[in-house]
């Protein structure tokens, strides 16, 4: 075991308890310790489910450490602070007190923003168990922390490495015809192009290759929109995983839209790693 733990946000509903199942199992993985926290307005509240949350953690993973708190601050925030000192937090998709408003969105759209570490959010019923690829959405080499991750957690759970890279260079500034196309000041830089966005991957990942030598990577570079595919390819995933690009805006840092996209409509859970 060591200081560090994983951390997960729990409120009694169905969609928590398939939260803190996939954060003990992550804990298990992890070789650490688990951290239930419930926010609510009274503590005394808080007793029956957090007992309860240890009690089917324990009746899983027996030998686990687990420990149960309650904080009286929002859940968006308090565990944004808990996210400090923890190698995973765990949110569901619904649940924990949410807001309304779209300028608020909900306590895991907030968390995603707020978060000073990886963030797993869990959608729906998927199974948390193995046998499926890793994914990782893949933008460029600013994406170093969330494709470390990706990497970990293929080992960890000794599964392949899918890398999905989409491609940047979307417009090609139109040009006059050629007598010889193939050889025009567009196809040229197209050329140039392609030859750029096929090696961000290479050389994005050669370096976290020679460190996780046991993890099989298979890379994909795309042309369409990323969310899009990204979306198609959670259908086959354990887990998804990609950099929080944190934009800032009148209304303060927001998510960019791939994010977005997946925490709203991701088959899979969402792990947000924050990079830079």
């Amino acid at each position: 075991m060591t200081s560090h733990r994983v951390v997960v946000g729990v409120d009694g509903s169905l969609i928590s308890a398939r939260a803190l199942d996939w954060a003990a199992a992550e804990a298990v993985r992890h070789r650490t310790g688990l951290r239930v926290l419930y926010a609510v307005a009274d503590r005394d509240e808080a007793a029956p489910v957090l007992a309860n949350a240890v009690s089917r953690t324990h009746a899983r993973y027996p030998e686990l450490r687990v420990e149960a708190v309650a904080a009286e601050e929002g859940a968006a925030r308090a565990l944004a602070g808990e996210s400090a000192d923890a190698v995973l937090t765990v949110v569901g998709t619904r649940g924990l007190g949410a807001l309304t408003g779209s300028a608020f969105g909900s306590v895991s759209l907030r968390l995603a923003v707020l978060a000073q570490g990886p963030l797993l959010v869990v959608r729906g019923d998927h199974p948390c168990d193995e046998g499926q690829d890793v994914l990782l959405g893949l933008a460029d080499d600013t994406d170093v922390k969330a494709a470390e991750y990706a990497f970990q957690e293929a080992e960890r759970r000794d599964a392949r490495l899918r890398v999905l890279h989409s491609w940047s260079h979307r417009h090609i500034t139109p040009e006059l015809p050629s007598l010889t196309p193939a050889r025009s000041p567009g196809q040229e830089q197209l050329a140039r192009d392609v030859r750029a966005e096929e090696a961000v991957p290479r050389y994005a990942l050669t370096r976290l290759r020679d460190r996780h030598p046991g993890v099989t990577v298979e890379t994909h570079t795309v042309r369409t929109a990323p969310a899009d595919e990204l979306l198609a390819a959670t259908r086959e995933a354990a887990v998804v995983v990609i950099g929080a690009h944190r934009r800032t805006s009148v209304l303060g840092p927001r998510l960019g839209p791939v994010a977005r996209t997946l925490l709203h409509r991701a088959h899979c859970p969402v792990v947000v790693v924050p990079c830079g």
